[in-house]
Parts: structure tokens; sequence; C-alpha cells
């Protein structure tokens, strides 16, 4: 989240699309309706953190930024899901950047909802 909060607009734009690409994927495998949100918190954190290892198991080049910017979103995703689970209570400074997640993924959902609401020009 340090990269984002020292972006320029153009590249705040980038981390809202992929956040917002890496939280819907991550709720695609998670819907049934007799769960509770907790849970369903968790199961959507776990389908991040999944992505997570993997992406770093297999990293190429860390200075790839799209790669890394795609593992980090990934990341994001996992914690704020994590925070929405309530699995940060007893760790102040987990909960705090839980909380940041979060926001963050509401800000990149909310920006994408608007950019999906604006009519295209040819």
């Amino acid at each position: 989240m340090q990269s984002y909060l020292t972006s320029s607009e153009l590249h705040k734009q980038q981390y809202y699309q992929v956040i917002a690409g890496a939280a819907a994927a991550c709720q695609a495998g998670v819907s049934d309706p007799s769960l509770e949100n907790e849970t369903l918190a968790e199961l959507a954190a776990e389908a991040a953190m999944k992505v997570v290892k993997i992406r770093v198991r297999e990293a190429k080049d860390e200075h790839d930024h799209s790669a890394v910017l795609i593992t980090d979103a990934y990341a994001t995703v996992a914690i704020a899901y994590r925070r929405a689970a309530a699995a940060y209570t007893a760790d102040k400074e987990m909960e705090q950047l839980g909380t940041a997640a979060v926001h963050l993924v509401t800000i990149a959902n909310s920006f994408m909802n608007a950019e999906s609401e604006q009519p295209t020009t040819h």
C-alpha cells in the first residue's frame, strides 16, 4: 500500500482497476447464501492469499511493475477480507492495516463503478 500512497493519479487509477478485479475474482467462488458474512470474507481472503503465494513463488522479475501491481492488489484484498472477517482483533497494527485495505478496496470498487456508468465516446 505504500507504493499506492506515493503514486501518481494515473497509477492510482491502475491500482483501482487491478484491486477491483482482484476483489471480484476472489468473491466469484464464494456464493453460498447459507454462509455468514465473516465466513464469506474469510473464504475470499483465503482465495486472495492463494493467488499471492502462487505469484510470489513463480515471480520472475521483481522489477516487473505489472506483476508486482497484481500481486500487491491480491495481497491488499486478502488483508481487507481478513479485516472484514474480524481476524485481526488481537493485533491492533494489523487491524489498522486491514482497515486501510478495506478503504482502498472500497475506493477501487467505487472508482470502477463510476467508470462503468460513464457514457462511452467514440
